[in-house]
This record gives structure tokens, sequence and C-alpha cells, in this order.
């Protein structure tokens, strides 16, 4: 079977829940997934029961409790280390063991790329050159034109309204 791209955007609620969503889907078919998730710096409900899975190994890289827009510059600089470190250990993983794994989801890897903290040059070349049979899922806000072009599927999940508008916090085993 050939592998193809996924793309979860926009921002709207439900990007992680799509890409945990399709990688019990293909655990559910023997397929070996890799779940990397960027940028956010707490467990959710998606990863715990992900973990639960034998099929699937993820890898939360986040090591930082607050969001990027908030951290002073030494907090950004070392945020983005971490987060190119993480995406260039998950490519030489991929290239040293391709068969290893049927499906690679990064999650919220494209709004790393959107705030700069991810060279979009490297995720683009990995993409042109991942192993065939390997399906790819990006999720994560403001996906670029490149991006999106280098995809098969796309799907823009819009938000029309939110409870956060409201004043009404993320919520435990809700949003998160």
């Amino acid at each position: 079977m050939k592998g193809l791209i996924q793309v979860y955007t926009g921002d709207g609620k439900g990007k992680t829940t799509a890409c945990a969503g399709a990688a019990i889907r293909a655990a559910g078919q023997g397929m070996k997934v890799y779940f990397m998730q960027f940028q956010k710096g707490f467990d959710s409900g998606e990863l715990n029961i992900l973990r639960k899975i034998d099929n699937i190994v993820v890898n939360r890289i986040c090591s930082f409790k607050k969001f990027y827009y908030y951290m002073d510059e030494q907090e950004k600089y070392l945020y983005a280390k971490e987060h190119m470190q993480a995406l260039e250990s998950a490519i030489g993983m991929i290239a040293n063991e391709p068969l290893r794994y049927d499906m690679l989801v990064l999650d919220e890897v494209l709004g790393a790329v959107s705030i700069g903290v991810i060279e979009e040059s490297l995720l683009i070349n990995f993409l042109k050159t991942k192993p065939d049979h390997m399906e790819i899922l990006l999720s994560g806000r403001d996906a670029s034109v490149n991006i999106v072009n280098a995809a098969d599927y796309v799907s823009d999940i819009k938000c029309v309204k939110h409870p956060y508008n409201n004043s009404i916090s993320a919520r435990r085993g809700i949003e998160y």
C-alpha cells in the first residue's frame, strides 16, 4: 500500500483528536504507528490512551509548560532547539529503519513551523523523501502553502464557536 500525506490544520478544535483516531484505526489493522507530539507541554487524554496500545509509540517532546508567546528569548531558543532536534531524530530514525513504522504522526508540527521553531524546508524535504509505504499525518494551525501542496489530504478545521470566548477554560477530558 502506498502511504500518503494527511494534513489537519485550522483554528478549530479536533486536530490532535483526528490524528489520534487515525493512529488507533491504523493500529487496529495491525499497522505500527509512531506518534510524536510537538508544542504541548502536558499529556492529553489522547496520549494517555495511545500509550496503552501495543502498536503505537508515543513521544511528547515539549518540556515547556507555557505557551511560546509567553517565553523569554532564552526559553524560545531552547524550545526551538528541542523541537528541531526531535524532528531531526525522527527523520534519522526513519532513514535508518524505514520499515519499522507504517504511520508517522507529527502532531502540532505545523504550528511549530508557523512560529519558526522548525524549519519548513526540513519538513518538506522529509515529505519528498519519506518511505513510499509510510502514511504521514501532520497537524497544527497555519499550514503553509508548501505543506498543503505536498499533501494528499488536507482538512481545514474551522472554529465557529468556542467556550474559551466565554471565559470557559480548557476542561480535562474534553479539550485535553
